[in-house]
Protein backbone atom coordinates (compact mmCIF):
# COMPACT_ATOMS: atom_id res chain seq x y z
CA UNK A 1 0.00 0.00 0.00
CA UNK A 2 1.22 3.27 -1.31
CA UNK A 3 1.40 6.12 1.27
CA UNK A 4 -1.43 8.35 -1.19
CA UNK A 5 -3.74 4.98 -0.30
CA UNK A 6 -2.48 4.75 3.26
CA UNK A 7 -3.69 8.27 3.28
CA UNK A 8 -7.15 8.36 2.33
CA UNK A 9 -7.57 4.61 4.24
CA UNK A 10 -7.11 6.67 7.28
CA UNK A 11 -9.15 9.73 6.46
CA UNK A 12 -12.22 7.43 5.46
CA UNK A 13 -12.06 5.99 8.72
CA UNK A 14 -11.81 9.48 9.88
CA UNK A 15 -14.91 10.41 8.43
CA UNK A 16 -16.50 7.09 9.12
CA UNK A 17 -15.69 7.48 12.95
CA UNK A 18 -16.71 11.13 13.26
CA UNK A 19 -20.50 9.80 11.90
CA UNK A 20 -20.83 7.02 14.33
CA UNK A 21 -19.73 9.52 16.83
CA UNK A 22 -22.39 12.01 15.57
CA UNK A 23 -24.87 9.25 15.98
CA UNK A 24 -23.94 8.10 19.58
CA UNK A 25 -23.46 12.02 21.13
CA UNK A 26 -26.67 12.68 19.85
CA UNK A 27 -28.93 9.27 21.62
CA UNK A 28 -27.07 9.61 24.65
CA UNK A 29 -28.00 13.69 25.15
CA UNK A 30 -31.39 12.80 23.88
CA UNK A 31 -31.70 10.02 26.32
CA UNK A 32 -30.59 12.18 29.53
CA UNK A 33 -33.67 12.13 32.06
CA UNK A 34 -36.21 14.72 32.30
CA UNK A 35 -37.96 17.27 30.19
CA UNK A 36 -36.49 20.32 29.14
CA UNK A 37 -39.70 22.17 28.06
CA UNK A 38 -40.50 21.19 32.36
CA UNK A 39 -37.07 22.31 33.37
CA UNK A 40 -37.13 25.98 31.25
CA UNK A 41 -41.12 26.70 32.38
CA UNK A 42 -40.90 25.53 35.67
CA UNK A 43 -43.37 23.33 37.32
CA UNK A 44 -46.59 25.08 37.55
CA UNK A 45 -46.22 24.70 33.90
CA UNK A 46 -49.92 24.46 31.77
CA UNK A 47 -49.80 21.51 29.13
CA UNK A 48 -50.88 24.11 26.98
CA UNK A 49 -47.38 25.79 27.51
CA UNK A 50 -44.96 22.90 27.76
CA UNK A 51 -46.57 21.51 24.16
CA UNK A 52 -45.99 24.74 22.62
CA UNK A 53 -42.30 24.97 23.70
CA UNK A 54 -41.61 21.19 22.74
CA UNK A 55 -43.32 22.29 18.89
CA UNK A 56 -41.15 25.78 19.27
CA UNK A 57 -37.87 23.41 19.72
CA UNK A 58 -38.79 20.64 17.76
CA UNK A 59 -38.96 17.95 20.15
CA UNK A 60 -42.36 16.54 19.29
CA UNK A 61 -40.90 15.41 16.02
CA UNK A 62 -39.48 12.00 16.21
CA UNK A 63 -35.91 11.35 17.28
CA UNK A 64 -34.45 9.98 14.21
CA UNK A 65 -35.73 13.29 12.29
CA UNK A 66 -34.45 15.30 14.53
CA UNK A 67 -30.86 13.67 14.20
CA UNK A 68 -31.63 14.08 10.14
CA UNK A 69 -31.81 18.12 10.94
CA UNK A 70 -29.11 18.47 13.63
CA UNK A 71 -26.60 16.11 10.88
CA UNK A 72 -27.64 18.57 8.33
CA UNK A 73 -26.94 21.26 10.08
CA UNK A 74 -23.87 19.87 11.28
CA UNK A 75 -22.74 19.75 7.55
CA UNK A 76 -23.40 23.19 7.04
CA UNK A 77 -21.18 24.28 9.89
CA UNK A 78 -24.55 24.68 11.89
CA UNK A 79 -24.93 23.72 15.59
CA UNK A 80 -28.19 24.68 16.07
CA UNK A 81 -29.63 27.32 18.15
CA UNK A 82 -29.51 27.42 22.70
CA UNK A 83 -32.85 26.64 24.19
CA UNK A 84 -31.91 29.66 26.84
CA UNK A 85 -30.62 32.24 25.01
CA UNK A 86 -31.67 32.02 21.16
CA UNK A 87 -28.68 32.98 20.18
CA UNK A 88 -26.73 29.97 18.11
CA UNK A 89 -24.06 27.55 19.41
CA UNK A 90 -21.43 28.66 17.59
CA UNK A 91 -21.35 31.98 18.54
CA UNK A 92 -21.43 30.75 22.19
CA UNK A 93 -18.59 28.41 21.62
CA UNK A 94 -16.50 30.93 20.01
CA UNK A 95 -15.13 33.07 23.02
CA UNK A 96 -15.07 29.91 25.26
CA UNK A 97 -12.73 27.92 22.31
CA UNK A 98 -10.43 30.63 22.87
CA UNK A 99 -9.39 30.22 26.37
CA UNK A 100 -9.35 26.47 25.91
CA UNK A 101 -7.22 26.11 23.14
CA UNK A 102 -5.28 28.87 24.67
CA UNK A 103 -4.98 26.91 27.71
CA UNK A 104 -4.47 23.16 26.11
CA UNK A 105 -2.00 24.90 22.91
CA UNK A 106 0.10 26.35 25.53
CA UNK A 107 0.27 22.98 28.20
CA UNK A 108 0.42 20.72 25.68
CA UNK A 109 3.79 21.63 23.77
CA UNK A 110 5.24 22.90 27.06
CA UNK A 111 4.50 19.39 28.57
CA UNK A 112 6.69 17.44 26.00
CA UNK A 113 9.61 19.69 26.45
CA UNK A 114 9.65 18.84 29.77
CA UNK A 115 9.11 15.13 29.58
CA UNK A 116 11.50 14.35 27.14
CA UNK A 117 14.58 15.39 28.81
CA UNK A 118 13.37 14.35 32.23
CA UNK A 119 12.04 10.73 30.66
CA UNK A 120 15.69 10.70 29.03
CA UNK A 121 17.79 11.16 31.74
CA UNK A 122 15.76 8.67 33.85
CA UNK A 123 16.15 6.52 31.07
CA UNK A 124 19.57 6.59 31.22
CA UNK A 125 20.49 6.68 34.50
CA UNK A 126 17.96 4.59 35.70
CA UNK A 127 20.21 2.88 38.26
CA UNK A 128 21.59 6.51 39.99
CA UNK A 129 20.13 9.02 42.01
CA UNK A 130 19.29 11.56 38.68
CA UNK A 131 17.38 9.00 37.56
CA UNK A 132 15.84 7.95 40.92
CA UNK A 133 14.98 11.54 41.68
CA UNK A 134 13.44 12.34 37.93
CA UNK A 135 11.08 9.30 38.30
CA UNK A 136 10.51 10.29 41.96
CA UNK A 137 9.21 13.82 40.45
CA UNK A 138 7.21 12.11 37.82
CA UNK A 139 5.13 9.15 40.21
CA UNK A 140 4.83 12.64 42.72
CA UNK A 141 3.14 14.63 39.56
CA UNK A 142 1.09 11.42 38.46
CA UNK A 143 -0.60 11.17 42.19
CA UNK A 144 -1.35 14.88 43.39
CA UNK A 145 -5.06 15.37 41.69
CA UNK A 146 -4.51 18.40 38.82
CA UNK A 147 -7.21 20.77 41.09
CA UNK A 148 -5.23 20.01 44.03
CA UNK A 149 -2.16 21.07 41.92
CA UNK A 150 -4.11 24.34 40.56
CA UNK A 151 -4.97 25.21 44.53
CA UNK A 152 -1.37 24.52 46.13
CA UNK A 153 0.17 26.83 42.99
CA UNK A 154 -2.81 29.09 43.66
CA UNK A 155 -1.92 29.62 47.43
CA UNK A 156 1.89 30.09 46.82
CA UNK A 157 1.89 32.37 43.98
CA UNK A 158 -1.17 34.22 44.51
CA UNK A 159 -2.27 34.36 47.84
CA UNK A 160 1.38 33.89 49.21
CA UNK A 161 4.01 36.00 46.79
CA UNK A 162 1.16 37.68 45.24
CA UNK A 163 2.97 37.35 41.64
CA UNK A 164 -0.09 35.94 39.68
CA UNK A 165 -3.63 36.39 39.77
CA UNK A 166 -5.91 33.88 41.09
CA UNK A 167 -8.60 33.80 38.66
CA UNK A 168 -10.25 35.11 35.84
CA UNK A 169 -9.29 35.67 32.39
CA UNK A 170 -8.07 38.50 30.06
CA UNK A 171 -9.05 38.71 26.52
CA UNK A 172 -5.60 38.63 23.80
CA UNK A 173 -7.09 40.97 21.79
CA UNK A 174 -8.30 44.53 23.45
CA UNK A 175 -5.99 47.70 24.31
CA UNK A 176 -2.48 47.98 24.10
CA UNK A 177 0.11 46.10 26.60
CA UNK A 178 -2.95 44.09 27.16
CA UNK A 179 -0.90 41.04 26.04
CA UNK A 180 1.20 41.17 29.72
CA UNK A 181 -2.63 40.91 31.55
CA UNK A 182 -3.46 37.84 29.52
CA UNK A 183 -0.33 36.38 30.14
CA UNK A 184 -0.08 36.40 33.70
CA UNK A 185 -3.92 35.38 33.99
CA UNK A 186 -2.72 32.39 32.24
CA UNK A 187 0.57 31.13 33.89
CA UNK A 188 -1.27 29.30 37.07
CA UNK A 189 -4.27 27.57 34.70
CA UNK A 190 -1.01 25.93 32.11
CA UNK A 191 1.52 25.40 35.09
CA UNK A 192 -1.13 23.22 36.33
CA UNK A 193 -1.91 21.50 33.32
CA UNK A 194 1.99 20.77 32.49
CA UNK A 195 2.52 19.74 35.07
CA UNK A 196 -0.01 16.50 35.17
CA UNK A 197 0.50 16.11 31.63
CA UNK A 198 4.25 15.89 31.92
CA UNK A 199 4.89 13.66 34.90
CA UNK A 200 2.60 10.98 33.17
CA UNK A 201 4.46 11.45 29.69
CA UNK A 202 7.76 11.69 31.48
CA UNK A 203 7.31 7.31 32.59
CA UNK A 204 5.95 6.82 28.57
CA UNK A 205 8.93 8.68 27.71
CA UNK A 206 11.66 6.95 30.15
CA UNK A 207 9.93 3.36 29.22
CA UNK A 208 9.84 4.34 25.57
CA UNK A 209 13.86 4.82 25.85
CA UNK A 210 14.62 1.85 28.40
CA UNK A 211 13.12 -0.28 25.67
CA UNK A 212 15.44 1.54 23.10
CA UNK A 213 18.63 1.37 24.76
CA UNK A 214 18.30 -3.04 25.16
CA UNK A 215 18.33 -3.36 21.36
CA UNK A 216 21.04 -4.82 19.41
CA UNK A 217 21.87 -1.81 16.89
CA UNK A 218 22.36 0.78 20.13
CA UNK A 219 25.28 -2.05 21.33
CA UNK A 220 26.06 -2.42 17.99
CA UNK A 221 26.86 1.41 17.73
CA UNK A 222 28.37 1.49 21.40
CA UNK A 223 30.88 -1.56 20.65
CA UNK A 224 32.46 0.76 17.38
CA UNK A 225 33.40 3.77 19.80
CA UNK A 226 29.93 6.24 19.62
CA UNK A 227 29.22 7.55 23.42
CA UNK A 228 25.64 6.34 24.40
CA UNK A 229 24.09 10.10 23.91
CA UNK A 230 25.30 10.07 20.52
CA UNK A 231 23.94 6.45 19.77
CA UNK A 232 20.88 7.28 21.05
CA UNK A 233 20.32 10.40 19.45
CA UNK A 234 21.42 8.98 16.00
CA UNK A 235 19.23 5.49 16.08
CA UNK A 236 17.16 5.28 19.23
CA UNK A 237 15.12 8.39 19.15
CA UNK A 238 13.29 7.74 15.98
CA UNK A 239 12.31 4.43 17.68
CA UNK A 240 11.42 5.47 20.89
CA UNK A 241 9.25 8.62 18.99
CA UNK A 242 6.79 6.15 18.13
CA UNK A 243 5.46 5.36 21.33
CA UNK A 244 5.64 8.78 22.41
CA UNK A 245 3.85 10.34 19.43
CA UNK A 246 1.11 7.86 20.86
CA UNK A 247 0.52 9.00 24.18
CA UNK A 248 0.95 12.22 23.72
CA UNK A 249 -2.00 11.85 20.61
CA UNK A 250 -4.03 10.12 23.71
CA UNK A 251 -2.78 12.77 26.21
CA UNK A 252 -3.83 15.58 24.22
CA UNK A 253 -7.95 13.97 24.85
CA UNK A 254 -7.21 13.57 28.45
CA UNK A 255 -5.98 17.42 28.79
CA UNK A 256 -8.95 18.54 27.70
CA UNK A 257 -10.92 16.64 30.21
CA UNK A 258 -8.13 18.11 32.53
CA UNK A 259 -8.70 21.61 31.15
CA UNK A 260 -12.49 21.45 32.30
CA UNK A 261 -11.36 21.23 36.03
CA UNK A 262 -8.26 23.70 35.36
CA UNK A 263 -10.88 26.07 34.24
CA UNK A 264 -13.02 25.70 37.13
CA UNK A 265 -10.34 25.62 40.11
CA UNK A 266 -8.98 29.30 38.24
CA UNK A 267 -13.11 30.50 36.83
CA UNK A 268 -12.03 30.57 33.02
CA UNK A 269 -14.27 31.00 31.26
CA UNK A 270 -13.88 28.30 28.22
CA UNK A 271 -15.55 25.62 26.79
CA UNK A 272 -15.71 22.88 30.47
CA UNK A 273 -17.60 26.22 32.08
CA UNK A 274 -20.51 26.54 29.55
CA UNK A 275 -20.21 23.08 28.91
CA UNK A 276 -21.23 22.46 32.83
CA UNK A 277 -23.55 25.47 32.75
CA UNK A 278 -25.35 23.91 30.04
CA UNK A 279 -25.93 20.41 31.17
CA UNK A 280 -27.22 21.90 34.55
CA UNK A 281 -29.79 24.60 32.60
CA UNK A 282 -30.17 21.40 30.18
CA UNK A 283 -29.66 23.52 27.19
CA UNK A 284 -28.89 20.61 24.99
CA UNK A 285 -27.87 22.23 21.51
CA UNK A 286 -25.07 23.40 23.48
CA UNK A 287 -24.11 20.26 25.30
CA UNK A 288 -24.36 18.50 21.67
CA UNK A 289 -22.48 21.20 20.57
CA UNK A 290 -19.52 20.88 22.44
CA UNK A 291 -19.43 17.79 22.98
CA UNK A 292 -19.11 17.09 19.23
CA UNK A 293 -16.47 19.28 19.14
CA UNK A 294 -14.47 17.74 21.85
CA UNK A 295 -14.82 14.71 19.79
CA UNK A 296 -14.11 15.93 16.81
CA UNK A 297 -10.91 17.23 17.75
CA UNK A 298 -10.24 13.91 19.28
CA UNK A 299 -10.48 12.16 16.43
CA UNK A 300 -8.38 14.97 14.08
CA UNK A 301 -5.72 14.29 17.03
CA UNK A 302 -5.95 10.30 16.19
CA UNK A 303 -6.09 11.05 12.59
CA UNK A 304 -2.67 13.15 13.03
CA UNK A 305 -0.82 10.68 15.26
CA UNK A 306 -1.36 7.84 12.24
CA UNK A 307 0.12 10.20 9.53
CA UNK A 308 2.92 10.89 12.10
CA UNK A 309 3.04 7.07 11.86
CA UNK A 310 3.81 7.35 8.52
CA UNK A 311 6.48 10.24 8.77
CA UNK A 312 7.97 8.46 11.33
CA UNK A 313 8.43 4.54 10.54
CA UNK A 314 9.23 4.33 6.40
CA UNK A 315 7.67 0.14 7.08
CA UNK A 316 4.51 1.22 7.58
CA UNK A 317 4.44 2.60 4.10
CA UNK A 318 4.60 -0.44 2.32
CA UNK A 319 2.61 -2.59 4.68
CA UNK A 320 -0.83 -4.04 3.57
CA UNK A 321 -3.33 -4.15 5.80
Amino acid sequence: MGVAAAIIKRVGWFVVSLLIASVVIFWIVQALPGDVAQATLGLNATPEALANLRQQWGLDRPVIVRYGAWLGGLLQGDLGASYLTGRTVISQIQPCLAVTSWLTGLAMPLAVLVAVPIGIVAALWRRRWQGLVASGLSQLGMAVPVFLTGIVLVVIFAVGLGWLPANGYVPLTGPRGQFGEWLRHLILPVVTLVIAQASLLTRYVRSGFVDVLTENYLRTARAIGWTRWKALLRHGTRNAALSIVTVVGLQIGAMLVGAIIVEQVFQLPGLGSLLLRSVTSRDLPVVQGIVFLLVCAILVISLLVDLAYLAIDPRLRGRRR
